[in-house]
């Protein structure tokens, strides 16, 4: 079986997108990105970014109900009185939202930066780890 999409609707969702995302906020660069590994095991969740150059003062992390929130600044401290020939480290605020399957519990999350990653323990909320029932014997 063949789906076909129409590439002038998906064009034009993909500008409404655009157009929404730019909105949504401006004070934060679009070409800063970074890539993020999430794992899951029975009782949490490990997530790790990589943020090259990032200092953890600098960093903003916020998990509410499922929702994991890392933003923060890269800073590329440059002479503004020079000139330069080549300037391509990134500099700029940032921001990354992931949804977790499962309620988490901010309360217990571990943080840690080193070598520019960012990695983050959260465990999963009580109510969304599996329990085992025993059933009674008559």
């Amino acid at each position: 079986m063949t789906i076909y999409i129409n590439p002038i609707r998906r064009n034009a969702r993909r500008r409404m997108m655009d157009e929404l995302m730019r909105d949504w906020d401006e004070d934060y660069a679009p070409e800063l990105t970074f890539p993020i590994d999430v794992k899951a095991d029975k009782d949490s969740f490990i997530i790790k970014a990589l943020l090259p150059g990032v200092k953890s003062e600098d960093l903003d992390i916020q998990i509410v109900n499922e929702i994991v929130t890392i933003a923060g600044e890269l800073k590329a401290e440059r002479d503004e009185s020079a000139s330069y020939l080549l300037a391509e480290r990134p500099s700029g605020k940032f921001h990354r939202v992931l949804t977790l399957p499962t309620p988490l519990d901010a309360s217990k999350v571990e943080a840690d930066l080193e070598n520019g990653i960012l990695t983050l323990l959260v465990p999963k909320a009580e109510e969304a780890k599996p329990h085992t029932i025993k059933i009674k014997q008559k």
